[in-house]
C-alpha cells in the first residue's frame, strides 16, 4: 500500500463552476483517486475554495456585500456543484479558516527564516478611482515579447511568459478599462533565483522519469529560463496578515493569494487530520519519501505547481541555494506529477464566465444524468490537446455510446436473466467464444488500470468501452434470445452467465469514470448495499474559532470502495426486469441548449 495524496486545484470562490473548470480539476482527479483507493492505496484527496483577493472584493462591492459575505455564498455553491458531481473529497475545505492562516503563517516564517523572503520596493497598479491595488491578472495589455493584445499582468496565454504589470504596453484595468497609476510600495518576494538550482534539478528528475505529460514538463521547464523574484504580499485588506513585527496590524498589507492559497493542499490536509482526531496523520502524505503526490489543474495553473509552490516548499525545506532548515511541517514532499489538462472550450470558443462563454455544472445536472455529463468529459478530455464541448457532440455519445452501447448490454442481460431465469444462472462447461470474452475482460483490469494510473483517462475509458463492443458482439455471436426449449436451457443459461460475469467485471472497469450509474448495474444483477461509495456535504465548525458561522465541507468514508479485480458473479442472486440504466437524448436537446447560449440553431439531425 502507498500513500498517495490527490491535490485537486482550488476553484476561485467568484461564482458556480463550469464546465471548462471541471473538465480540466474535477473528473480527472476523481476518476484516479476512486481508481487508486480501488487498487488498495491509500487516497488523501483535499482542495477547497479560494476565496481571497482582489477579485473577490470587487465582487463583493458590485453585489454590495461584504467579502466574506460573498466567499460564504460562493462556497456553498461550488461545494454542491461538486458533490452533485461526485468528486470523492476526503475534505474540500476553504482559505478563509483559522487553521488554514496559520498554516500559511507558519509557511511564512519558515521560507523567511531560511531567507528565500525578501523585501523589495517595488511599482504597485493602483486603481486610480477607487484607490485600490490592482492584482496582476486584472491588468491587460499588450505582450512586450509577442505582441499579444490580451496578455495579463503576471502571464502571457499567447506565448506563456511570465509578466510583471509594468512591462505591458497600453497597460487597462480589466474592471473599468481605466489606465492604472503605478507607485512605490514595500513587499516580500519569495526569491526564486536563489532556488532556481534546486527547481531545476527537481524538474531534471521529473522529466528523466518519464512520468510527466510532454506539453505539462516543456513548458515547465521553460518558465525557468526567466525566472525572477515574485511578490508574495499585496497592499489590500482581504487576505492573511503578515506574521512579522512592523507588518502584522497593517490593514492594508496581506500576503498575496499566489503564496496563501497553494499552500491549502497542505493546511486540508492538516484540517482533514485534526478533524480525524489524529492531528499528526497528515505527515504520512507529506513526510514520507515513499509517498505519491498528484497535482490536477488546468493549464492555466501550472506555474503555480510546477514554480511557485514547488518553490514554496523547497524554502520551507532549506534546500535552495542559501541553506536553511526544514520549519515546523519537517521535510515536506515535492509534486510526483503536476497533472495539467488544456483548456476545454465550447463551440470552439474558451470557456469565460466574464465574457458569457460558459456552460454551468448545475445547469447541466439539472437537466441530464450525472454520469453522462462524466463520461463525456472523461471521453473527450483535454488531456495533451484542447478539445471542444458542443451540444451535439454531447447527444450523440450519450445516445450511441452510454445507450445504445454500456445501457443497453446491461439492459438487455438483465432482461434475459430476468425473463428466463430470475436469478443469475451457473455455468456448465465453457465454448471457446466464453472463454476468450471472459479473457479479454479480466485482462482489462491491467490494462485499464495502468492507463487510469499513468493519467491516460481517455486511452483507459476508450479501452473499456471497446471491452463493451466486445460484449454486445458476443450477444450477436451466441444470440442468446435464439436458444430456445429444454435441450439448449443448459446453454442459455451458460451464455447468460457469461454475460452477466463480463457486465459485474465491466462495471468495476467503469465504476471510476461513472459511479452514480455503477450503483444501478450493481443493483441490476442483484448486487446489495453500495458500490461506489459517494461523496456528502456536512456542516462544520471552525476548528479554532467555533464562535464563527458554520460552513459546509465534502467529505466521505470511502473504506467500502470495491477492490479493482475480477469478481466472481453471484449465481443464484436475483435479478428482476430492468429499467433503462442511461435516458436517451432527443435531438431536439441541440436547440433547445443553443438557443439557452444565444448561438444560431442549425437543422438538427436525428441522432
Amino acid at each position: 500500500m502507498t500513500h498517495v495524496l490527490s491535490a485537486v486545484a482550488w476553484p476561485y470562490a467568484n461564482g458556480p463552476r463550469h464546465l471548462g473548470h471541471v473538465a480540466g480539476f474535477g473528473v480527472p482527479s476523481d476518476v484516479f483517486s476512486r481508481y487508486m483507493r480501488m487498487a488498495g492505496h491509500d487516497v488523501l484527496m483535499v482542495s477547497g475554495t479560494d476565496e481571497h483577493g482582489t477579485p473577490i472584493l470587487v465582487a463583493a462591492d458590485k453585489e454590495g456585500v461584504s467579502a466574506r459575505e460573498l466567499a460564504d455564498t460562493n462556497n456553498r455553491m461550488i461545494v454542491q456543484d461538486l458533490v452533485d458531481l461526485g468528486v470523492s473529497y476526503d475534505l474540500f475545505t476553504r482559505t478563509t479558516t483559522a487553521n488554514h492562516y496559520e498554516v500559511v503563517q507558519q509557511m511564512f516564517l519558515a521560507v523567511h527564516a531560511n531567507g528565500y523572503m525578501v523585501e523589495q520596493t517595488t511599482p504597485a497598479a493602483i486603481s486610480p478611482s477607487t484607490g485600490r491595488t490592482l492584482p496582476d491578472r486584472y491588468i491587460e495589455g499588450t505582450c512586450p515579447i509577442c505582441g499579444y493584445a490580451e496578455a495579463r499582468g503576471d502571464q502571457c496565454d499567447h506565448c506563456g511568459n511570465q509578466l510583471d504589470p509594468t512591462e505591458l504596453k497600453d497597460p487597462r484595468s480589466r474592471i473599468n478599462g481605466e489606465t492604472p497609476d503605478f507607485v512605490q510600495t514595500q513587499h516580500f518576494f519569495l526569491d526564486l533565483p536563489a532556488l532556481a538550482q534546486a527547481l531545476g534539478e527537481w524538474l531534471d528528475d521529473r522529466e528523466a522519469s518519464g512520468l510527466w505529460r510532454p506539453n505539462v514538463i516543456r513548458f515547465s521547464k521553460n518558465i525557468l529560463d526567466d525566472i525572477k523574484p515574485r511578490a508574495m504580499s499585496r497592499d489590500i485588506d482581504w487576505g492573511i496578515p503578515v506574521p512579522l513585527e512592523g507588518w502584522r496590524d497593517q490593514p492594508t498589507k496581506r500576503l498575496y493569494v499566489w503564496f496563501d492559497a497553494v499552500i491549502g493542499y497542505l493546511s486540508a490536509s492538516v484540517e482533514w487530520a485534526r478533524r480525524q482526531g489524529e492531528p499528526d496523520r497528515w505527515r504520512e502524505w507529506w513526510n514520507d519519501p515513499q509517498a505519491l503526490t498528484y497535482y490536477f489543474m488546468g493549464k492555466d495553473n501550472i506555474t503555480f505547481h510546477s514554480q511557485i509552490w514547488p518553490a514554496e516548499l523547497l524554502a520551507h525545506n532549506g534546500q535552495g541555494e542559501r541553506g536553511g532548515e526544514p520549519g515546523p511541517f519537517g521535510e515536506l514532499n515535492l509534486p510526483t506529477e503536476v497533472v495539467s489538462s488544456e483548456f476545454l472550450t465550447m463551440e470552439g470558443r474558451q470557456f469565460s464566465s466574464s465574457r458569457g462563454v460558459v456552460i454551468f455544472v448545475h445547469d447541466v445536472l439539472e437537466r441530464y444524468q450525472v454520469d453522462a455529463l462524466r463520461y463525456f468529459l472523461s471521453a473527450a478530455a483535454p488531456e495533451q490537446a484542447d478539445s471542444d464541448f458542443s451540444w451535439p457532440e454531447f447527444v450523440k455519445r450519450t445516445n450511441t455510446e452510454l445507450v445504445a452501447g454500456w445501457g443497453n448490454l446491461v439492459n438487455r442481460t438483465a432482461s434475459m436473466i430476468a425473463r428466463n431465469f430470475g436469478e443469475v444462472p451457473a455455468a456448465a462447461a465453457l465454448a471457446p467464444v466464453d472463454e476468450a470474452l471472459l479473457t479479454q475482460v479480466r485482462e482489462g483490469f491491467d490494462t485499464v488500470g495502468g492507463l487510469i494510473a499513468r493519467h491516460r483517462q481517455k486511452a483507459a475509458l476508450a479501452e473499456a468501452m471497446r471491452l463493451v463492443g466486445e460484449a454486445n458482439a458476443y450477444v450477436s455471436t451466441t444470440e442468446p434470445f435464439k436458444l430456445k426449449g429444454e435441450q439448449q436451457r443448459e446453454r442459455l443459461g451458460t451464455v447468460l452467465h457469461v454475460l452477466a460475469q463480463t457486465v459485474v467485471d465491466l462495471n468495476t472497469l467503469l465504476s471510476p469514470f461513472l459511479p452514480h450509474s455503477s450503483n444501478a448495474v450493481h443493483a441490476a444483477l442483484g448486487g446489495e448495499g453500495t458500490f461506489m461509495p459517494m461523496p456528502h456535504v456536512e456542516e462544520v465548525s471552525d476548528l479554532d474559532e467555533p464562535q464563527r458561522a458554520t460552513y459546509p465541507v465534502i467529505t466521505g468514508d470511502y473504506s467500502a470502495m470495491p477492490r479493482w479485480e475480477h469478481r466472481p458473479v453471484t449465481v443464484g442472486a436475483p435479478v428482476a426486469k430492468p429499467t433503462p440504466i442511461f435516458t436517451k437524448l432527443d435531438p431536439s436537446v441541440v436547440d433547445e441548449e443553443r438557443r439557452r447560449l444565444g448561438l444560431p440553431v442549425e437543422e438538427t439531425t436525428t441522432v
